[in-house]
């Protein structure tokens, strides 16, 4: 069975018993995560994106060389996680989320073939007991990570989101899980979090994000925009 090992260093009860340590010096180490830079993609509405200002840079009166910045970015951008609180309220805020939820086993579903064949393509519950067939079980405390191949349109705007309209969320065309697909991992495999490598939990027609109200009401976080899925 393929068990992966994702280390999630983003923002900040699933299996009870003890996990063995993580060897990160003869680990395969892959990033999952965009830089944050010009070309980083936020959601459309938000009302800016990546802004880094250099405060200082160079030699100082007193004759040392000094260097500092400010940053500024909406919360919902890049390789970002969504806490709970962001769909559920009195939720798990994210400083609040147990860290056996965010460094866990990963189960890696592909369903890259739909995508490709349907921007829309929603994970369903068949898919989910596929893998299973061929890879057994997804576990309690496990977390679900879905492979659509978006990841080779970050950061083309109108190639991942389907749009490029300014401030526009209605046309916006990326595959992800479906509700009862959601619903099934939450409830039935009680996972610890689930992830994609498109801009949302909920696919891009969406218009209620019933997946992330699913999630994030049993507070299993959500994260987005993974990069490197490729790779696992």
């Amino acid at each position: 069975m393929r068990r992966l090992a994702f280390i999630a260093l983003l923002l900040a009860g699933c299996a009870s018993a003890p996990r063995p340590p993580i060897d990160l010096v003869n680990a395969n180490v892959i990033d999952l995560t965009y830089p944050f830079d010009k070309n980083t993609l936020y959601w459309p509405n938000s009302p800016s994106g990546f802004e880094l200002k250099q405060l200082a840079f160079g030699k100082t009166p007193a004759g040392y060389f000094y260097a500092s910045n400010s940053f500024c970015a909406p919360e919902h951008g890049g390789t970002h996680l969504d806490a709970p609180i962001h769909f559920a309220q009195g939720a798990l805020t994210a400083d609040q989320i147990p860290v056996r939820q965010l460094i866990a086993p990963a189960a890696v579903i592909d369903i890259s073939a739909k995508a490709a064949a349907d921007p829309d393509y929603r994970l369903t519950v068949a898919d989910v007991a596929d893998w299973e067939k061929r890879n057994g079980p997804v576990d309690p405390g496990m977390i679900v990570l879905l492979r659509t191949g978006w990841g080779a349109r970050y950061p083309d705007r109108k190639k991942y989101f389907g749009d490029d309209t300014p401030g526009a969320t209605d046309k916006l065309h990326f595959p992800s899980y479906s509700e009862d697909s959601a619903r099934y991992l939450v409830s039935n495999r009680r996972v610890a979090a689930i992830g994609v490598d498109t801009a949302s939990i909920d696919y891009g027609q969406s218009k209620d994000f019933i997946v992330h109200q699913v999630a994030m009401g049993a507070n299993v976080p959500g994260l987005e925009n993974i990069a490197n899925l490729d790779r696992l």
